[in-house]
């Protein structure tokens, strides 16, 4: 289930609040009033929705004086992380992540930057940002650093959203690394490895792409990141370089644990191969002797010698023990 920011103040509508340059909250505010709060030199609005409509996102764009072609990627769910300017804001696309058993679910959440407002925009299976605010809030030194500040707490409980399931999959890796080396191999392994890789892979296109937009806030866009707030980026992007670094070791070791996996079901069937061959081998040799000797020919030498039927019987059967101590010294039975 979705966490909501707080109780809807409108259709698509999270959150609207004003802080003042200190950090302090002012209150809620209408979505009517963003233009009036933003005319103020002392203040800055925070507001969040969730997959708003059509005309709740005309509504923004004309409050904040967003770019259409912003606006119109802020409506489609389906982006890339990456980071744009225009003119005087900045529009931030990233990919969130949330477990939901042995699944991993994906969202996206677009970030509207500007000199006295932040407005964040988000689809699919993201996490609310209730609690980043809250927290800002407990902290107004710092929230009084304004909507870059408040960027970065969203930014980094994004990537603090990554790492549960990194940890989370490193865990089951270590679990599953048993069922590969039993003795009874089970399908359902390799398809569970198969499954950790594909959605490893989908969290590396979140967490890679999400650190080239973390250094072009580190280091760009000074009218909008003030220089206070970018080691604050620097620690975000520290994290998610380790983030994408162990996503990167644990996809590799899915895909040795996979080849394994593979290669350990080909011995099993080569030995399996094997000890029928070996087998098949031991029941050649009577057969091969006794349909020689039991063809009906009328003058067979053997027919005027009572031992000679014993006497290939023994021969058979020690032939036989010899082969058959033979194959299992070469370990094919």
């Amino acid at each position: 289930m979705l966490a909501s920011d707080a109780p809807d103040t409108g259709p698509g509508v999270r959150a609207c609040v004003a802080y003042d340059r200190s950090g302090q909250r002012v209150g809620d505010i209408a979505l009517e009033a963003i233009s009036d709060m933003l005319a103020l030199p002392d203040r800055f609005v925070w507001v969040g929705l969730y997959e708003p409509d059509v005309a709740l996102l005309a509504q923004m764009q004309e409050e904040f004086a967003l770019h259409p072609l912003a606006v119109e990627d802020a409506g489609n769910a389906h982006q890339r992380p990456k980071l744009e300017a225009y003119g005087e804001s900045l529009f931030v696309v990233a990919r969130t992540a949330t477990r939901h058993g042995v699944h991993v679910r994906f969202g996206e959440t677009h970030v509207f930057l500007g000199r006295n407002y932040i407005l964040t925009v988000r689809h699919g299976d993201s996490p609310g940002y209730a609690a980043v605010r809250r927290a800002a809030e407990q902290a107004p030194a710092l929230l009084a650093q304004g909507p870059a500040y408040a960027l970065y707490a969203v930014l980094d409980a994004i990537v603090d959203g990554y790492l549960p399931i990194v940890e989370a999959y490193q865990g089951e890796l270590e679990e599953l690394e048993g069922d590969i080396f039993a003795k009874q191999w089970r399908r359902g392994t390799l398809k569970r490895l198969y499954a950790m890789q594909r959605e490893l892979t989908r969290l590396r296109l979140a967490v890679a792409p999400l650190q080239d937009v973390l250094a072009q806030l580190q280091r760009l866009h000074g009218d909008l990141i003030p220089d206070s707030v970018r080691p604050y980026f620097r620690d975000v992007n520290d994290h998610a370089s380790r983030i994408n670094d162990t996503v990167s070791v644990l996809r590799e070791m899915l895909s040795a644990a996979m080849n394994v996996s593979v290669s350990l079901v080909t011995l099993q069937q080569n030995e399996v191969v094997k000890r029928l061959a070996g087998w098949a081998a031991l029941l050649a040799v009577p057969t091969l002797l006794t349909g020689w000797f039991g063809m009906n020919f009328r003058h067979m030498p053997e027919l005027d010698m009572p031992w000679a039927y014993p006497a290939l019987i023994v021969f058979t059967l020690a032939l036989c023990g010899g082969l058959y101590f033979w194959l299992k010294r070469a370990r094919w039975l």
